[in-house]
């Protein structure tokens, strides 16, 4: 069982910064064939779909979605299957909850994709 467990929200004024982090975690990695693969975050603003913010592979390539390019910037430690997610420069229309997931693979082979609880970011203007 793998638990993704974020912290790191919170409310915070237009222009203002938050750093969001996701440990990956379960008794699964003790078995060295299972890895997590890309990381990524996603968010979700109430009455709309759930959409990409921001993804990391292991070996370091992101992807960021549009709206939040320039101003976040995603990172992560494989040691610790940690995903980060530095955002700067908020605007009020980046309130949502944050979801990270994790791709779970065994050797070369996908297994599963895990999601945390969601941590609420609020954007006041």
């Amino acid at each position: 069982q793998v638990q993704l467990v974020e912290s790191g929200g919170g409310l915070v004024q237009a222009g203002g910064s938050l750093r969001l982090s996701c440990a990956a975690s379960g008794i699964i990695f003790r078995a060295n064939a299972f890895r997590v693969n890309a990381m990524g975050w996603y968010r979700q603003a109430p009455g709309k779909q759930r959409e990409l913010v921001a993804t990391m592979t292991r070996d370091g390539s992101t992807n960021y979605a549009d709206s939040v390019k320039g101003r976040f910037t995603i990172s992560r430690d494989n040691a610790k299957n940690t995903v980060y997610l530095e955002m700067n420069s908020l605007k009020p229309e980046d309130t949502a909850v944050y979801y990270c997931n994790a791709d779970l693979y065994q050797g070369a082979v996908y297994k599963y994709t895990y999601w945390g609880q969601g941590t609420q970011v609020t954007v006041s203007s």
